[in-house]
């Protein structure tokens, strides 16, 4: 699966055509060498995009997480309900009861797994949001080591770090995507 991201992120870059940005923020590259590598998890995960992304996702599944306990919490109520009847009811009235229940536990699990689901492809989509908008500044990078590939620094057997552009690209990154994963507008 690494390896697949470096092809994709390599081929992606190498075909990106000309930089949407003209100019990133930061020092120049001093590093030169026709293969560079980056660590795209730290990349994500420590701008400012990917944080930002981090506490947004984890207040949502914290939500989740809550909701699910209160339904938990009324389940096991009507559940108990439903137990301490049993004997003052007729059998038949009594299964239709519990199934009933029981499509209702079923229901609202599926409910709630969707939920998760969306909740776990939305941190996918910012992931991928954000490689998209960072790609030029990849881009620039590559052009100013003279490089003609970034690969996934795990897919890579050895390496020198001095060819390792996480920290540079952070730094380029969160000063031209910010944590919302957009261009800022030019000032005047």
């Amino acid at each position: 699966m690494a390896t697949l991201r470096s092809v994709f992120l390599a081929l992606s870059l190498i075909g990106a055509g000309p930089a949407l940005f003209a100019q990133t923020a930061g020092a120049p590259l001093t590093i030169q060498s026709p293969i560079l590598t980056i660590d795209s998890d730290r990349l994500y995960l420590e701008s400012a995009f990917g944080r930002r992304t981090a506490r947004e996702i984890e207040a949502q599944g914290a939500e989740l997480a809550a909701e699910n306990r209160r339904i938990e919490a009324a389940l096991t109520a009507e559940e108990k309900d439903l137990t301490e009847r049993r004997p003052t009811m007729e059998p038949t009235a009594f299964r239709a009861l519990a199934d009933a229940f029981d499509e209702k536990v079923q229901t609202t699990r599926r409910e709630q797994d969707a939920k998760t689901r969306a909740l776990n492809q939305q941190l996918e989509e910012r992931r991928s949001v954000f490689l998209t908008a960072a790609a030029p500044v990849l881009e620039t990078l590559m052009r100013e080591a003279g490089a003609a590939v970034i690969l996934e620094k795990r897919s890579v057997f050895l390496s020198a770090n001095a060819i390792d552009i996480t920290s540079d690209a952070l730094a380029r990154i969160d000063a031209v995507l910010g944590d919302d994963g957009k261009r800022p507008a030019p000032q005047d």
